[in-house]
């Protein structure tokens, strides 16, 4: 299952929600439903996560004006990564640079 990132204007600040659903099969809204709120556990608040949970905590479902949407991303599901470990050219799988010689053990 896909999560959704959104950033957008609103009251003159730039705004950015995760959602698990959203919708843009309205004529003139974005509509984002199952928002996921940042995780409250943190020894240091950012004040821009604590304005996003007062003011979204107990929203359900928001619309918003596509002119005030900025960015839209669609996200890996929380916990899994994308991250691939890439060789660089002359380099085999094991790390070594070809033709050189593997270490004897003693």
């Amino acid at each position: 299952m896909s999560l959704y990132r959104v950033h957008f204007k609103w009251k003159e600040k730039e705004i950015q929600l995760t959602a698990k659903s959203l919708d843009l099969t309205h004529p003139y809204f974005v509509s984002i439903k199952d928002i996921v709120l940042p995780q409250d556990k943190k020894l240091i608040i950012d004040p821009s996560d604590d304005d996003i949970r007062k003011t979204f905590g107990e929203t359900n479902h928001i619309m918003i004006p596509f002119q005030a949407v900025i960015l839209i991303e669609e996200l890996l599901e929380e916990g899994k990564t994308s991250i691939m470990h890439l060789n660089n050219v002359g380099e085999e799988k094991t790390g070594k640079k070809k033709g050189e010689q593997k270490e004897k053990p003693l």
